[in-house]
């Protein structure tokens, strides 16, 4: 299941992994959100291991999705040592966000 992330565990979840991590910035008013929702727990379960997959709710988490400027949602974050290496706005297909991962396995 994708992890749960907040404004509280964002530093310990995300920037610190030493895996790549796919966030999804999402709520549950938003339609498209949850289009992609089922695909981000394929994901998460499909990498499991190998990279971290987790959801920020916006409506709870005002203070990480302002500092990284998230305005229109999904969006979708991939990091790697900390740092944001990839991003996707809006639904898309299974496979455009596995590439995202695969990309940062190598």
């Amino acid at each position: 299941m994708a992890l749960e992330i907040t404004d509280a565990n964002f530093e310990e979840l995300v920037l610190k992994s030493d895996k790549p991590v796919l966030v999804d910035f999402w709520a549950e008013w938003c339609g498209p959100c949850r289009m992609v929702g089922p695909v981000v727990e394929e994901l998460a379960k499909e990498y499991e291991g190998k990279a971290i997959v987790g959801k920020v709710n916006v409506d709870h988490n005002s203070e990480i999705s302002a500092q990284f400027g998230i305005r229109n949602i999904p969006t979708l974050l991939v990091f790697k040592n900390g740092e944001i290496v990839d991003k996707q706005v809006g639904a898309v297909p299974k496979s455009v966000l596995a590439g995202k991962l695969d990309n940062q396995l190598g």
